[in-house]
Order: structure tokens, then C-alpha cells, then sequence
């Protein structure tokens, strides 16, 4: 499995960066996992992973507690998370989504969506691999 961390905007606070880099890196040891920013206009997350499960970040989105999140990690396809920017996601881009996934009904900038997002990926991670770190 591989997971894909994908977000829409310009990074501009590099203590959020560092930590949302830091569990992406820590996640590494469990999957195949990147992040990097892209530009909407010239990405199509469906031409480029077609097989995967893409699941796209958005306030009115479904909420998951930690365990349910988990589960979306128990099954063999790779995972594309998008987050979007100032404007958010594309509206075109909705519809087409395996999940639209809701961290908090509160808006929050994008670089702090990446650390809680970079951290639950690793949280559910380690917790399919018995690690201690979600205890």
C-alpha cells in the first residue's frame, strides 16, 4: 500500500511543515508515504491514481473517530489524500471522491489539516502493526 498527501497552496509556516514532514517520515517505516503540494489546474488525481482510494478533505465532510479512520488502512488499494487550500477543493473534484472526509467542522489552515492528518495516518499505521504509540 502507498499513501499519497496531497494538498492545494503554497506552505508557508515551516514549524507546521516540519511536523506534518516528521510523521510522514515516521510513517515510512509502515508504508510507502509522500507529500507534496499541488496545483488543481494541472492535476488530476484520477489520471494519475486510478486504482486508488482518494478521499478529499473538507469541513462538511464525514467525521471518523481515530478507529474508523483506521480502518480505511485495512485494505489493499493504495490512498490519495487531498487537502485543499485558501479557496478549498475544486467543486468538480467532490463528487468523484471515494470519501469526503471532514477533520473538524472548524475552519483551520491548511498547513495545520497536514499535521492532524500526517498524524493520524501514522497513528493508524502503527496501530495495524501493534506498535505502542497509539496507546
Amino acid at each position: 500500500m502507498k499513501i499519497f498527501l496531497y494538498f492545494i497552496g503554497k506552505p508557508r509556516d515551516k514549524h507546521a511543515n516540519a511536523m506534518s514532514e516528521e510523521y510522514i517520515k515516521r510513517s515510512t517505516r509502515f508504508a510507502k508515504c509522500e507529500m507534496r503540494e499541488i496545483d488543481p489546474k494541472r492535476f488530476d488525481p484520477w489520471g494519475k491514481h486510478p486504482a486508488s482510494m482518494k478521499i478529499l478533505l473538507d469541513p462538511a465532510g464525514r467525521a471518523k473517530d481515530s478507529a474508523a479512520f483506521t480502518r480505511l488502512f485495512d485494505q489493499p488499494r493504495d490512498i490519495v489524500f487531498i487537502i485543499g487550500g485558501a479557496d478549498g477543493l475544486p467543486e468538480a473534484w467532490k463528487p468523484r471522491a471515494d470519501l469526503l472526509l471532514g477533520l473538524s467542522p472548524m475552519t483551520m489552515p491548511h498547513e495545520l489539516a497536514r499535521v492532524v492528518l500526517a498524524e493520524q495516518v501514522y497513528r493508524a499505521l502503527t496501530t495495524l502493526k501493534g506498535h505502542p504509540y497509539p496507546r
